[in-house]
C-alpha cells in the first residue's frame, strides 16, 4: 500500500505545474510550514494521520517572492474535483520555459545568420539552412498566392513546437528534483505537455485564418465560404453555416489537443518507466524509447507545422 501511494505522489509531483494564483501571487498548492520538521513528520503519514497531521500544523501562504529561498514546499492536494478552466491562476514553469526557447530560436538563427554572411558556411549554418530551405519550399509548394509571412511563420512554428518537445527527452528527474533543492517546489519542463500552451498556439493559428482570409479574399468573400459551401444555393445557408462553422472550429481544437495529446503521452510513459524497480530496466526500457520518441517530438513539429499552413491556404482560396 506504501508502495502504491509513493508511485502516486510521484506521478503526481511530476504532472504538477507550478501555479500562480493571479489574485494574490501565491503558489498553488504550495505552503510555508511554521516548523519544518514538524512538516516532514507529517508527510511521511498517510490517510487520515496524514490529513489532521496537516490540519494541526501551522502553515502560511507561499507567495512567488518566495521561491528560491527554500521556505516553500509543495503540498499535493487531495482528491477531487476540479475545474477544466481557471481563469485565476499562471502556469509559470510552462509559460516561462515557453518563453526561453523562443528566445534561444531567435537568437541561435540570428546567430547562424550572421555567421553565413561574414564568410564560409560551416557545418552548424548549413545544418539550419537545410531546415530554412526544407520549410520554405513546403510552404511555398502549398501555400500558392504570394505571401511575405507565411515562410517565416512556418519556419517559427516548427523550430519553436519542436524546441518544446525536446525537453521532454531530458531525464525525467534532473530538473523537477534540481529545482526542488533550489527552493522551487514544483516544475514541469515539457510546455507542449501543457493543454494551455498548445491551445494558445491553435487558437493563434485560428486568428491567422481569419486573417489571411479577411485579407485574401475579403470580408464578404468569407462569409460566402461559409454560408455558400459545400451547397451553392440560398435555401442551405443555415446548414452550410453549420457544417463549415463546425469544420472551423475542429481545426484549431484537433491541432492543439494532437499536439497535446501525443506529448503528455510520451511524458507519462518516461514517468511509468523511472517508478521500474531496477535501475538497468530502467535503462533498458528508457533508451529505445527516447530514441523512438525522438521521431514523435520532430514528427509532431512537422505536422503542426504542415497543417498551419494547410489551413492558411485554404483561406486564402476563393472557390468562385
Amino acid at each position: 500500500m506504501s508502495s502504491e501511494s509513493n508511485s502516486q505522489e510521484y506521478i503526481s509531483h511530476h504532472l504538477h505545474f507550478l501555479q500562480i494564483d493571479l489574485r494574490d501571487f501565491s503558489v498553488v498548492d504550495s505552503v510555508k510550514p511554521a516548523d519544518p520538521a514538524a512538516f516532514e513528520k507529517c508527510q511521511a503519514l498517510s490517510g487520515a494521520e496524514h490529513a489532521q497531521c496537516m490540519a494541526q500544523l501551522q502553515t502560511e501562504k507561499c507567495y512567488l517572492s518566495d521561491l528560491g529561498h527554500g521556505t516553500c514546499v509543495g503540498v499535493l492536494p487531495e482528491a477531487k474535483s476540479s475545474t477544466i478552466f481557471n481563469p485565476y491562476t499562471l502556469n509559470l514553469d510552462s509559460l516561462g520555459i515557453t518563453v526561453i526557447l523562443g528566445v534561444f530560436f531567435l537568437l541561435l538563427f540570428r546567430y547562424a545568420a550572421k555567421k553565413t554572411k561574414s564568410g564560409v558556411p560551416g557545418k552548424f549554418q548549413c545544418f539550419l539552412e537545410m531546415i530554412f530551405c526544407m520549410v520554405r519550399d513546403m510552404a511555398s509548394g502549398i501555400f500558392k498566392r504570394k505571401s511575405a509571412l507565411i515562410a517565416p511563420l512556418s519556419l517559427t512554428v516548427f523550430a519553436w513546437i519542436f524546441m518544446m518537445n525536446l525537453m521532454d527527452l531530458l531525464p525525467i528527474d534532473l530538473v523537477p528534483e534540481t529545482a526542488k533543492f533550489l527552493g522551487v517546489p514544483f516544475l514541469r519542463v515539457v510546455p507542449s505537455a501543457d493543454v494551455n500552451i498548445t491551445m494558445a498556439m491553435s487558437c493563434s493559428v485560428f486568428l491567422l485564418i481569419f486573417a489571411f482570409s479577411f485579407k485574401n479574399i475579403g470580408v464578404m468573400g468569407f462569409i460566402k465560404s461559409l454560408t455558400l459551401h459545400p451547397f451553392n444555393h440560398w435555401a442551405f445557408i443555415p446548414v452550410n453555416f453549420v457544417l463549415e462553422g463546425v469544420s472551423l472550429l475542429s481545426k484549431p481544437i484537433s491541432l492543439g489537443l494532437r499536439l497535446f495529446g501525443n506529448m503528455y503521452a510520451g511524458e507519462m510513459i518516461f514517468i511509468l518507466i523511472a517508478l521500474l524497480p531496477l535501475w538497468w530496466i530502467q535503462w533498458t526500457l528508457n533508451v529505445p524509447w527516447a530514441i523512438f520518441h525522438i521521431l514523435i517530438v520532430t514528427l509532431q513539429a512537422f505536422i503542426f507545422m504542415v497543417l498551419t499552413i494547410v489551413y492558411l491556404s485554404m483561406a486564402s482560396e476563393d472557390d468562385e
